[in-house]
């Protein structure tokens, strides 16, 4: 097929997707997931392996796009004064949410699965992840993201995320020169970053030309191909780069609408269906008990590490579900390190398969259980509840919002 029949067919599955995600009442990005298995299960079987596209470089380029510009997205919804005041809860919730699964992945993979030493460290790794793609396309349809609640959750999928991250260059790719150039760029953008923002939006913020749109796209592909060439991933700057300009940017709503129209409406569909195909169908019908046992593993890793502790943040029961399942949810960091695994013969491909489906089930299942029996819609805007929970914004103590 030519890249425009390509297009076409991919933007079809995403308007699929909507429909079904809107006559469901599930969010866009599951529904994008599945039709994506699907719809990678039924070309490769009809049309043969690659036939829907999804190794075309320009096809790869756009969901990596997509990824980076809704972390971006993210980070921007993280209000640093609110953070700070949060920062206890942040902090522990993210080590454990990192550490938990990390343990008990690692431990699952060597012992019942027979994996090698560094295949099970590298699952451990690809398993301790929370997907900020998930969570934050979730907070963002639902509107838990202008909620003290869902800062507190993005800003722990952050400290979660940046432990695998961490872990990953630990333990598979050695600090190089290129790891202190990139930290040091990061460093003195983030430095500079507010100040030229504000000035280039003073001066040329309102033209018609989009001079701000164009400018973010500069520095989070700059930084982005500097964090690769460092060995790093391109979305970890995106992430901090959103946090750094998350005033600037939430000055400006309607830019914000705007920004999040490119992005929901264009990329992330691509980067969510893109991540379903990803999935084969025959390598796990091969051997369904390894995929049973890593996910069911890191499920119960990361609930039984998070629940105890978010419950000394969060008294309600259904805030204290939603919350530990929403960081039980796994997906890009994930399947970026199961690639890396593959890519430098740490895993094979059916270890790989196995990573990536564990990945993506992670992604839905937990979303689809809290979504259905545990959303706390008492926090969401237009609600009397979340006056009252907002005040739990200045301390790191409980949030009493009624309890069990």
């Amino acid at each position: 097929m030519g890249d425009f029949q390509v297009a076409a067919v991919w933007f079809a599955l995403a308007v699929l997707s909507t429909v079904l995600a809107s006559r469901l009442k599930i969010a866009v990005a599951l529904i994008e997931i599945c039709i994506g298995v699907a719809a990678g299960a039924v070309a490769a079987h009809f049309f043969g392996a690659g036939a829907i596209g999804s190794d075309l470089s320009w096809l790869r380029f756009l969901a990596s796009t997509g990824a980076v510009l809704l972390t971006f997205l993210a980070g921007t919804e993280l209000d640093p004064t609110a953070l700070r005041a949060k920062w206890k809860e942040v902090l522990i919730v993210g080590l454990i949410g990192f550490a938990a699964p990390f343990l008990g992945c690692a431990a699952l993979a060597r012992f019942a699965l027979g994996w090698s030493l560094s295949a099970s460290l590298l699952a451990g790794v690809a398993l301790s992840t929370t997907s900020m793609a998930v969570v934050y396309a979730v907070m963002l349809e639902y509107g838990f993201n202008k909620t003290e609640f869902g800062k507190g959750v993005l800003g722990a999928c952050f400290v979660n995320d940046l432990g695998t991250v961490v872990a990953l260059g630990l333990l598979f790719a050695p600090f190089t020169y290129r790891t202190f150039v990139f930290v040091g760029v990061c460093v003195l953008a983030c430095l500079l970053l507010p100040w030229l923002t504000s000035h280039l939006t003073a001066r040329y913020g309102h033209k018609t030309a989009a001079v701000r749109t164009k400018w973010f796209l500069f520095v989070l592909f700059g930084l982005g191909a500097l964090a690769i060439w460092a060995g790093s991933e391109a979305v970890l700057p995106a992430y901090i780069v959103g946090m750094i300009l998350a005033r600037t940017v939430s000055g400006d709503p309607s830019f914000v609408r705007r920004l999040r129209t490119l992005t929901v409406g264009f990329l992330t569909p691509i980067y969510f269906l893109r991540a379903g195909t990803l999935v084969s169908l025959p390598a796990l019908l091969a051997v369904p008990a390894a995929f049973v046992v890593l996910l069911l593993g890191k499920v119960a890793s990361k609930i039984l590490g998070l629940h105890p502790v978010i419950r000394a943040f969060r008294r309600d029961r259904k805030e204290r579900w939603y919350y530990t399942l929403l960081m039980s949810t796994g997906l890009t960091f994930g399947t970026i390190s199961a690639l890396y695994g593959l890519s430098h013969g740490i895993v094979s491909q059916a270890q790989y398969s196995y990573l990536v489906a564990v990945v993506i089930g992670s992604a839905l299942i937990p979303t689809l259980i809290a979504n259905a029996f545990f959303m706390p819609r008492h926090l969401l805007p237009g609600h009397g509840s979340e006056v009252a929970a907002a005040s739990s914004v200045g301390s790191d103590g409980p949030a009493d919002s009624g309890g069990e």
